[in-house]
């Protein structure tokens, strides 16, 4: 049986604040991200374990995305996507079809971004 292709128009906005310094870009959101309407948000993601050992912080509960947007924006991080919207099967970027990019200047014309 062939999954269903779904068009997806990114659902959430991106995590930045004028001293974000490191953009960190993703492709588009999970199922799991999109339902929790932030990134990251399938519970087997490595994103947030490896953010935390890397600045020495405790690994954010799975449901707890106020202290995963203080932990990224303390560190003068930012969180977006390259793809705006697209077609796609579940979570599945090789499925990926129709990509439409996102502009990345709402977050580079608005922050301190240089890497």
């Amino acid at each position: 049986m062939k999954s269903q292709y779904e068009h997806i128009i990114h659902p959430f906005p991106p995590l930045y604040d004028n001293n974000s310094k490191i953009l960190i870009l993703g492709s588009l959101p999970s199922v799991k991200s999109r339902e929790q309407m932030f990134f990251y948000g399938h519970p087997q993601n490595r994103f947030w374990k490896i953010i935390a050992a890397i600045y020495g912080e405790p690994v954010p509960e799975n449901d707890d995305i106020e202290a995963k947007k203080a932990m990224i924006l303390a560190h003068h991080l930012a969180l977006w996507d390259v793809i705006d919207e697209c077609d796609i099967t579940g979570s599945s970027d090789s499925s990926i079809r129709n990509a439409k990019v996102t502009d990345l200047r709402l977050i580079l014309d608005h922050s301190s971004v240089t890497r």
